[in-house]
């Protein structure tokens, strides 16, 4: 096991240095301009003071032109004028608009409000605090890798009845629950495509605090800790985090807010009174810089200036100056120690009174407190070392997520992709249980990813059967009928078209496709027409260039897979982009990401692909057979225009 824990310290330190090396280098290779086009900076911006929000100030930076960027709500950010690698200015997006980004700054220097640039930071406070964890292991911690290795047996878990709250959650739901609440060490929550695994978590957490526990509730994203926040907010509950990363409408609930609202937070804004005080009578005094002092000790100052006397040229009235300074320092350092003490005793009260306490994994190893379980949602998209931080800090753990869909993303070391989540449920499938309804897509959207990802034992729930695309629409389709009509399932062929094949720019490792971006153009052009809502539709595609060369061309989201896991829409695009001589797929071979971009659409999801080179690789050979035989097959002929030879 030390080995293991030195491993995966390792692992951490690799992957911190090839995130940072790569955005260091990218920043140093590419012209703003060009890194602004990859959607990962915006220039050209004014920044103006727009308020403060639990003690950090608000900038509203905008400028005329519209802002495309990949930077989000809750990146953090590195604010430069010139050269961004000499700044050490950085925030927190709070707010993204058309033409401006909200950030979140501790302090706002005169320099960073004219003509500046933002650019998507990767911190490594994250790796820190995963490598910290690692060193200071406690017994919890060290008893989740015994079991992940092997080197400890499981306690049998036996599954208890218990009065839902949620009086909705189907059979495998109310068992899960079961399972989990009466588990002495781990359980494994098995949550597939649209089956209500937050739904679940969020009974599990229920019941545990019927039973008098102390719950820490973590997610890997802020998304999903913002979602369990609203989920659970009847509840006492404390929202850790930086608050610029909470939702605005979820903030009364964040641990900065309920420090502010505390009863006694009356005496920490008296010692900030006073400090704002000394701090101004401060300014009217001499500082005893080294100049000054001329090599005179604090001591020695306040010896002369109680006997009224200068020193080594230095004349009576300024060693008195110096020393009020120094007697003025010593008070604001005890006021600031009071004030520490009082916010801490606070946040200590707060966390103790409160029945569960949620936060990301990273945000975590903030806290001093243990609790008797730690429900991890989004488990098998987090990092051995993202959830030991909070399995560190209870007695025993419940991991929800789904290894059959998207791994945690990794640069460069490539073994932190493997889960915990995954190596548990391989070794004791018998301390889990799959939620086996899903409740997001028409049966028939569902039928292959079942089959061919788990074994077949995903079944629909009633209200799915029927779902269907001119529910939404407003008018039939003027043009391509075959592939907008209500089957669900389409797959648009591209292998006889003789301008199929992909493409790579000069200084890219990405692909882009044209006549993909074509088809999808059009086909997203019509269901506009058709009535749907831009928010209705989404296009995923698994390469970055892709994705650069469709958001050009429509104006409905599009995304890589990572963007869409945990997403839904009600129509889906997919294109594959793979298409060259050699019937290379790349990492399209990663099956994972096929599940879940075909488990995002609920009533509609159509393929773009060239099925000479999918085919290469059995699962899509298969899904290009199930649509021949049960939805609708598109062959292109060598033009590659629509409206062809639908089969199905």
């Amino acid at each position: 096991m030390k080995e293991f824990i030195e491993g995966l310290i390792r692992l951490t330190e690799v992957e911190r240095d090839a995130q940072i090396s790569a955005m260091m280098d990218e920043i140093r290779r590419l012209s703003g301009e060009k890194r602004e086009r990859k959607g990962r900076a915006v220039l050209g911006l004014r920044g103006k003071v727009v308020g403060e929000e639990l003690g950090f100030k608000l900038v509203r930076y905008g400028r005329r032109k519209a802002i495309e960027t990949e930077i989000s709500v809750g990146d953090e950010v590195l604010i430069s004028r010139g050269d961004p690698l000499k700044s050490d200015l950085r925030g927190v997006v709070v707010e993204k608009g058309s033409r401006y980004l909200t950030v979140s700054l501790e302090s706002v220097p005169e320099w960073a409000l004219r003509d500046v640039r933002i650019d998507l930071y990767a911190s490594d406070l994250t790796f820190k605090r995963w490598i910290e964890n690692l060193e200071n292991l406690t017994e919890n911690g060290k008893r989740a890798l015994k079991f992940a290795l092997g080197l400890e047996e499981p306690s049998k878990t036996e599954c208890e009845d218990f009065k839902p709250f949620d009086s909705s959650l189907n059979r495998a739901q109310l068992k899960a629950v079961g399972c989990a609440v009466s588990t002495d060490d781990f359980f494994l929550i098995h949550g597939p495509f649209g089956t209500g695994k937050t739904r679940t978590v969020v009974e599990v957490v229920r019941q545990l605090v019927k039973r008098g526990e102390r719950v820490l509730v973590t997610a890997e994203s802020n998304t999903a800790v913002d979602n369990l926040v609203e989920l659970l907010s009847d509840m006492k509950i404390v929202r850790l985090g930086h608050p610029s990363r909470v939702e605005k409408r979820l903030k009364e609930h964040t641990l900065a807010s309920l420090v502010l609202n505390h009863p006694d937070y009356k005496r920490i804004e008296e010692i900030k009174g006073k400090i704002e005080e000394i701090e101004r009578r401060m300014e009217r005094l001499t500082k005893p810089s080294p100049q000054l002092r001329r090599g005179l000790s604090d001591e020695e100052i306040l010896r002369l200036a109680r006997s009224n006397r200068g020193a080594r040229g230095v004349a009576a009235k300024k060693i008195r100056s110096m020393a009020e300074w120094i007697e003025a320092r010593k008070a604001l350092d005890q006021l600031y120690t009071e004030m520490k003490e009082e916010e801490e005793r606070i946040v200590k009260e707060i966390i103790e009174e409160s029945d569960v306490v949620i936060s990301t994994n990273s945000s975590a190893f903030l806290l001093e407190e243990s609790f008797d379980t730690a429900v991890i949602d989004e488990a098998s998209q987090a990092t051995i070392p993202s959830v030991l931080i909070p399995i560190n800090r209870a007695r025993k753990f419940i991991l929800a997520g789904d290894h059959r869909q998207l791994p945690p993303t990794v640069m460069k070391a490539e073994k932190l992709s493997e889960t915990l989540f995954e190596k548990l449920i391989e070794l004791y499938p018998e301390k889990s249980q799959l939620l086996n309804v899903q409740y997001r897509m028409n049966e028939k959207l569902m039928e292959f990813p079942s089959r061919e990802f788990y074994g077949g034992r995903i079944v629909a729930h009633e209200s799915c059967t029927a779902i269907a695309l001119s529910q939404i629409a407003k008018r039939e389709a003027e043009k391509l009928r075959e592939i907008l009509g209500d089957e669900p399932l389409v797959f648009i062929d591209t292998s006889k078209c003789k301008n199929r094949w992909e493409g790579k720019l000069a200084d890219s490792t990405s692909r882009y496709n044209r006549l993909e971006a074509e088809i999808v153009t059009e086909i997203v052009t019509e269901l506009l027409k058709m009535g749907l809502k831009k928010e209705q539709i989404g296009v995923i595609t698994p390469y970055d260039d892709q994705v650069d060369l469709l958001r050009e061309k429509v104006d409905v989201e599009v995304s890589s897979v990572d963007g869409f896991q945990g997403r839904e829409k009600e129509v889906i695009i997919i294109s594959f982009v793979r298409s060259n001589r050699k019937r290379e797929i790349g990492f399209l071979d990663d099956l994972r990401r096929l599940n879940v971009s075909l488990t995002r659409a609920r009533r509609k999801l159509i393929m773009v692909g060239d099925s000479e080179t999918l085919s290469v690789n059995g699962t899509y050979a298969r899904l290009i057979d199930h649509v021949k035989r049960k939805g609708v097959y598109v062959e292109l002929d060598k033009n590659g225009k629509l409206g062809g030879n639908p089969k199905g």
